[in-house]
């Protein structure tokens, strides 16, 4: 069996990410899923949530990934969501505002499009967590 496989993940926008992988895991919509090389074909929906990912070399890494659609083959697995982003790309401090921001709005009013940014922003704040930990490693 295969040591690594690729995972590739894309929004409307761009490849956000596409790299050999020795294992994954994301939430599914009936929990978390995890996917080592040679994985059986699976299709389904994901939930807003953290993906990390394991590199050959053992580094690890995490993407925010905002709902979508998880497609896996022996050799590839294929993740398409509305909003996707790396980890080291984010902006912690931009992301402490916009929770901010979007705290006041639902204080304000209770609407779907604030939940869905409170829910972005702590999603945000949760990659940065969990990237100083694989730091500390």
């Amino acid at each position: 069996m295969a040591r690594t496989f690729t995972l590739e993940v894309v929004t409307p926008d761009r490849r956000v990410f596409s790299e050999p992988v020795t294992f994954f895991s994301v939430r599914g919509a009936a929990g978390e899923l995890g996917v080592l090389p040679g994985h059986i074909p699976l299709f389904t929906t994901l939930a807003p949530g953290l993906l990390h990912f394991k590199r050959d070399n053992g580094e690890q890494g995490v993407l925010t990934v905002m709902g979508g659609f998880l497609n896996v083959q022996p050799d590839r697995a294929t993740v398409l969501a509305e909003v996707a982003e790396r980890g080291e790309d984010l902006d912690e401090v931009r992301a402490r505002a916009a929770k901010e921001r979007a705290e006041a709005q639902l204080s304000r009013q209770h609407d779907v499009q604030s939940e869905l940014a409170l829910q972005r922003a702590i999603l945000r704040l949760r990659a940065f967590e969990v990237l100083g930990m694989h730091a500390r490693r």
